[in-house]
């Protein structure tokens, strides 16, 4: 992949995950060039593309969902509940295919069962923005950077009653940009995620189910930065989720999920009327984690209806047949006016003895959407069948 500019290259790539956007200034607010105004910007925004197929075919969702190895990434309370001693699992997501052929997210991820009652895991995620050639003069070769970012989590989940669990998880960020400016250094960042899970039986229709409840407040940590003065907001998250899960019959299972999310990181944008451009990016940057958390639920310049536009919804369905052969579909919504991604998820697994096999595919609402037809493979190994043979 050929670039010239950093902000064309970086910008492009992590601006169309809907995450991050480039501002400018449009009458009354300051919105970005796309027209999309009051999109919320972090650093990082690669934490917040989701790693596995399971959670990616079902609309992205998988804050209260059933617990499964890739749990680190969802909720890392669920792990309390999970039924296997220990598994690992790799998943690959090559992103953004329709524009670029060397952008790639891969992950790895396992956890160990300590006694009932404890479960210990971990997590890496290496995200890639492949090779980048800088030409320094006319017909000359240049030089050639790799862009890379990757976070190393650790997480520990603890039962606090029958059907209540809490986890906590420590993560280590780096974005290493490659020195893509004379000024610039790798960025690092220290952060924390508190999770919650709540998992009870029921009935429904006379037929056993399971209802769950999840809540995710993650990425709580420090501000990033590339050259020790500017400093930006890392994708602090509030994520609540709900399940349904139910037996139809013998050989046939449902799932149903539908999760919510909101960034807790401020509006960067405000009135012209009332700050000027460089007197709110002061204000903006200058304000404390703690909170720029609280103030995210209060400050769209639009009241609270623009608070509500920043709530992201997702909604998936799983089907099992005999535990074997799952079928999975979702949706994903974000507004229009923050960012607009409008995605339909569907994806199948299989499972066997002690290996588990899953796939997702992503068919964008809007037309000519960069994240159109992106897969994701995940591969997970049950370490408890290997120890009973």
């Amino acid at each position: 992949m050929n670039r010239f500019l950093r902000d064309i290259t970086i910008g492009a790539a992590l601006m169309i995950t809907g995450i991050s956007a480039i501002n400018a200034q449009d009458g009354n607010d300051y919105g970005d060039l796309s027209g999309q105004t009051n999109i919320i910007n972090t650093a990082v925004p690669f934490i917040g593309i989701v790693p596995d197929s399971r959670g990616g075919a079902m609309g992205n969702t998988g804050v209260a969902s059933s617990p499964d190895v890739n749990s680190l990434y969802w909720n890392p309370a669920k792990f309390s509940f999970i039924t296997s001693d220990s598994e690992v699992a790799i998943s690959y997501t090559p992103w953004l295919r329709k524009l670029v052929n060397d952008i790639n997210l891969y992950y790895i991820t396992g956890y160990k069962r300590i006694d009932d009652l404890q479960v210990v895991a971990a997590s890496i995620r290496y995200f890639t923005l492949g090779e980048i050639t800088y030409n320094t003069g006319y017909d000359q070769n240049g030089f050639t950077v790799k862009p890379n970012e990757f976070a190393i989590d650790l997480a520990y989940s603890r039962l606090l009653t029958e059907k209540l669990s809490g986890s906590v998880a420590f993560r280590y960020i780096r974005s290493d940009l490659n020195a893509m400016q004379e000024d610039m250094e790798p960025g690092n960042s220290f952060a924390a995620d508190i999770a919650f899970y709540y998992r009870g039986e029921t009935e429904l229709l006379g037929t056993p189910s399971q209802i769950s409840a999840g809540i995710n407040v993650s990425n709580i940590g420090s501000k990033i930065s590339y050259d020790k003065v500017n400093k930006q907001y890392i994708p602090t998250n509030l994520g609540l989720g709900f399940s349904l899960d139910t037996e139809l019959d013998s050989y046939n299972k449902l799932n149903v999920n539908l999760d919510f999310n909101k960034l807790l990181v401020p509006t960067p944008l405000v009135s012209a009327k009332t700050d000027s451009p460089d007197d709110y990016q002061s204000k903006y940057s200058n304000m404390s984690v703690p909170k720029a958390m609280f103030k995210s639920f209060s400050d769209a310049p639009g009241g609270m209806e623009e608070e509500l536009q920043e709530i992201n919804i997702a909604l998936g369905l799983e089907y099992w047949y005999v535990d074997q052969f799952a079928v999975r579909a979702g949706y994903f919504h974000e507004h229009e006016r923050k960012g607009n991604r409008k995605l339909f998820t569907a994806g199948v697994g299989l499972k066997f003895n002690m290996m588990t096999l899953d796939a997702s595919y992503i068919i964008p609402v809007v037309q000519n959407n960069p994240l159109a037809n992106t897969v994701r493979f995940t591969l997970g190994f049950d370490l408890s069948q290997l120890s009973k043979k």
